[in-house]
This record gives structure tokens, sequence and C-alpha cells, in this order.
């Protein structure tokens, strides 16, 4: 029986690897898959938490037949967005004035005056008295992984008991945790889980060592089946070391916070963090693989323009960088694993891929990041073609444009003959490209800025290095949009769009290979809205262009 597939994203970083494996999954990598995702946090009005989480919601939107019920649509095979995802938020919820602090939350109210003096003795002796047993804890662990570790355990399990025993008092964090572990534990040996975090800050590293302990234990409160570590569910991880730097904080805000996570401790934290994972047996216990990814350039600095850097809270939204996309095909190798290989595993592996460098500049090729270099390569230049033929050529990049996009692209259909799709909604047109914004560029409102997409921003992680596709592709300026050509985008000349002399490659496209009966939806994709059938048809012409020998 195929493997279930589950993915955990915990903590800043987290949500951003997140965010990476979505597009993945926009691009065609996960076919004919249903991804049960959880999204963990500490910070429930983090940036990057509530970026990525608008991000599956459009994706869902876009796979969905009718916008006013979204239901996710279907799985299909060999097109775009051909994976279904569910989404699950739950996050341990410490804004009550009572318990957002350790202290408080170590506080037995039955207790006897002896009892807590002996428990104030034992906390004194792991956790700084007037630090981190007093920071509030809504903006996460800081840091603080022995703090942290034990909190991140004790809310699972407590988040559980309340959902299984108080039902009707239950948060809806408490049921979507719940019901994420229900599934979890019906897959039972059929589950592969799949952790997203750093080893380096504080969620993330607080929680990869102790998640699959604790959901095991929490499935124990919902009595009946049990979620197995032995020989049951496969948990694979990233181990992610320091990639970002930010500014120090001021004395004032130290005064102020009392603990504060420190991007100069980053680097000690990671290289602790690792001689743990290397050594922990409960750690080689519980997972089956471990891909280790590091950064070894010049750290991005996250600071803002006035030196400050958020670390927490709405106002956290840090950009994409490539190792997080290096993460998510991480959990494509996991998943992709035949069963054979993955049963055979009898402790924690630990993986690692090395990329060329030269004079300090790195030399990114496609099977850097997936085995199946030409594989991941033309889908993901199929789906980034296809944004340039809706923001670029279609002009949606222009925030509130009415007549562009993904609409003006069906009335070309329309005037090549093809009306199998008119009755796609205005409302779902401006879903795809909403969706594309996200995915590559838009153009502000003031003053015709760019604002780069999840692409651009991993594009420009990577500086003077080498990416995987040509440098005209990414647009700086809105000028730069105008001349963008979605059928030359590679740097290998052999995989762009024919270009006759008579015609440009974007005419010629429209006019020749969409029209061809080869790029019509083809039964085995498994399309069935008008919306798949759509998508089904710009992927099978946009990667007959390409001309790439899978």
């Amino acid at each position: 029986m195929k493997d279930q597939l589950f993915v955990i994203a915990i903590g800043g970083t987290g949500m951003r690897c997140l965010e990476s494996f979505v597009h993945l999954c926009a691009i065609g990598m996960f076919d004919n898959e249903e991804i049960n995702i959880l999204t963990l946090d500490t910070d429930q009005g983090n940036g990057n938490k509530a970026r990525v989480e608008n991000l599956i919601d459009l994706y869902r939107k876009v796979k969905s037949d009718d916008s006013q019920q979204v239901d996710g649509g279907d799985k299909n095979t060999n097109t775009f967005f051909s994976a279904k995802l569910n989404l699950y938020k739950f996050f341990t919820n410490y804004s009550n004035d009572n318990a957002n602090t350790y202290q408080k939350l170590s506080n037995v109210s039955t207790a006897s005056v002896e009892q807590r003096e002996e428990d104030k003795e034992l906390s004194d002796l792991f956790f700084q008295d007037d630090t981190v047993q007093t920071f509030n804890l809504e903006h996460g662990y800081r840091a603080q992984t022995h703090l942290g570790s034990m909190l991140m355990y004790h809310a699972i399990l407590q988040a559980v008991r309340n959902a299984t025993t108080n039902k009707d008092k239950a948060h809806d964090e408490e049921k979507a945790l719940l019901s994420f572990l229900t599934l979890l534990v019906q897959a039972g040996q059929q589950a592969r889980v799949f952790i997203f975090g750093s080893v380096f800050g504080g969620t993330g590293a607080s929680s990869i060592p102790v998640i699959p302990r604790a959901l095991a234990d929490a499935s124990k409160i919902m009595g009946g089946n049990q979620l197995s570590l032995e020989n049951g569910a496969k948990f694979g991880s990233t181990l992610l070391t320091e990639y970002f730097t930010f500014a120090s904080p001021d004395r004032s805000k130290l005064q102020k916070e009392g603990v504060i996570a420190s991007a100069d401790n980053f680097a000690i934290n990671s290289q602790a963090a690792l001689q743990f994972y290397q050594d922990d047996p409960t750690v080689k216990k519980c997972y089956k693989r471990l891909y280790l990814v590091g950064w070894p350039l010049k750290d991005e600095d996250f600071s803002e323009d006035n030196g400050q850097s958020p670390t927490g809270g709405a106002e956290q939204k840090n950009p994409c960088h490539v190792v997080e996309l290096m993460c998510a095909c991480a959990a494509y190798d996991f998943f992709t694993l035949s069963s054979d290989t993955i049963d055979n595993i009898k402790s924690a592996e630990y993986r690692y891929r090395c990329i060329e460098t030269v004079n300090n500049v790195l030399k990114f090729k496609a099977s850097d990041f997936v085995d199946r270099g030409e594989f991941f390569l033309n889908k993901l230049g199929a789906f980034f073609s296809l944004a340039h033929i809706i923001l670029a050529k279609h002009q949606a990049a222009w925030i509130g444009t009415k007549n562009g996009g993904t609409k003006s692209l069906l009335d070309r259909f329309s005037t090549q003959n093809i009306k199998d799709y008119s009755t796609i909604t205005d409302e779902q047109a401006g879903e795809i490209d909403e969706y594309m914004r996200m995915f590559a560029y838009s153009v502000s409102s003031k003053g015709d800025v760019i604002v780069p997409g999840w692409l651009c921003q991993v594009n420009n992680s990577v500086g003077s290095s080498e990416f995987l596709f040509a440098p005209s592709a990414f647009p700086h300026s809105a000028k730069d949009i105008q001349k963008i050509d979605p059928g030359a985008i590679f740097i290998d000349n052999s995989h762009n769009w024919e270009n006759p002399l008579w015609s440009n490659r974007y005419d010629y496209f429209i006019k020749h290979t969409i029209t061809d009966s080869n790029s019509r939806p083809k039964s085995e994709q498994n399309v069935k809205t008008t919306k798949e059938r759509f998508l089904a048809h710009l992927f099978n012409g946009i990667t007959i262009a390409q001309k790439f020998k899978i």
C-alpha cells in the first residue's frame, strides 16, 4: 500500500521551508499525492506563518472548482497543482496573562507550600530565575531550547487532552491538532512525516527532537490505536543550520524583553545542536533520515533599514532563501524513497550533498536539488514561464489590472478558437493571477517598484552565484517586466522555445503549440474541472516547447 504523506512546519524558518514545499507542489513535483500539513508555532501572529497559510489557502482555491466551497480539489498527475493539500493550524496559546511565562505555567495552585518550594529549587537549577523563567512566551522560545522542548512537549499533550475530553470547550487550534494526529494514527505504518525547522533558533530547534515522541504520547490520550515509533510512522527532518543574521538587540530592548534571540549565538547553537543530533539515542530511534543543510557563504542580513529586526509577531516576514528550497527538496527525497529502502533503515541516516564552488561562487545545477535534475528543471521552468505569460505578457504583475492576467490569456485562447475554458470566472482567474504574483513577482502601486515573490527572493539570496535560470528571467524594474520573453528563461538555449524569424516565441507558442492536439489534456492526467483542464493544457504545451528529455 502506498504511504500517506504528512508535513509539519515549526517556527518562522520552518514556515519559509514549507513555503518552498508548497511551490514544489504547485509546479507538479508531487503528482497524485494528498498531503496533510500542520503549521506549528508558539507565535500565532507570526508573519511568516500567516504568509504560508495564506499561500496554502490560495493553492486550495486554485484547485477547487467552486470558490465558495473550497475543498482543495482532486489529485492529478503530470500537471500544475497536481497534489491535494490539507491544512491544519496549531499554535501553543500563551496569550493568557496567567500562563504566558514559565514561572506562571509551573505554578500549581493545588500544591503545598513545601512542594512549591521544591519545584522552585528544581526550576532554578535548569532555568535562570530572573530571565528565562519570566520572559513572555508569545513570540517563541527565543533560542532557549532547554525550556522550549519541555514546554512544546507538554503543550501538544495538553492540547490533545483538551480536544479529546472537552470537545465543546476546546479551541480551534486544539481541534486542528487532534484532527491531524487522528489522520496520522489512522495511516499507521503507511505514514511518512517530514518536519521543517531550524536547529539554531527557538521554536524549531526546541521541537524537532521531541515532536515524534510528543505525538506518540499524545495518541495514547486519544484511546484506541496509537502512533508507533518502533514499527509505525516514518519520520524525516532537516537539520538546518544558521544562514541568516540580524542586528543585535540594543540595551533598552534587552532590558525590556529580558531574553531575546541573538544572531551572534547562531553558529555556536548550530554546532551544539549537531553534536546533540549525532549522539542522542532517542533521535536516532525516532527518525529515519536527517538532512543536513547549511549556507557556506555570508549569512543573509534580515535587519530592517532602521537596524532593527522583528523576531516575532506579524512584522516577521523574512524573505525566502535558497537553503529553504533545498530543505523542501529534502522532503521530496524522503517522500520518494522506495518502501524497501525506508523500511530497512534501522537507525537515523544523515544525508547531505555539496554544491560546486568556484572562487566563493556557488554553481547551482538542477541535480543539486533533486536527483532527477531535468525533471525538476522542466517543471520549475514550465511554471516560471507560465508566471511570465500571466504577469508580463498579460500584465497581471500590476495589481488591480482589470482585464489582464489569466482573463486576458483566456481571451487569447478564444481567438485561437479554443473555447473549452470559457466558464472560468473572473474570480477564479484572479486567484491564479494572485498565486503567480506570490510565486514570482508583482509591481507595487507606489512608484512601479518590483515586489519579489518566492522565486525572485530565492534568486536574490544567492547573490553573485549562478542560479538555475538566465539573469534576464528575473526582473529588477517594471521596465524589465515589459521586456521579458517567457520562452527564453533557460541558461541552456536548447530548452528555450522555438523562435521563428517571422514571429516571436510567445505568439508562435500560442498559435502553434497550444493549438496542437498533443497539448490537449490527457485522460491519464486525471483532470476533471475546467480549471484543471486549462492548467493541464498549459503544462503540456509549455513542456513540449521546452524539449526536455526526461
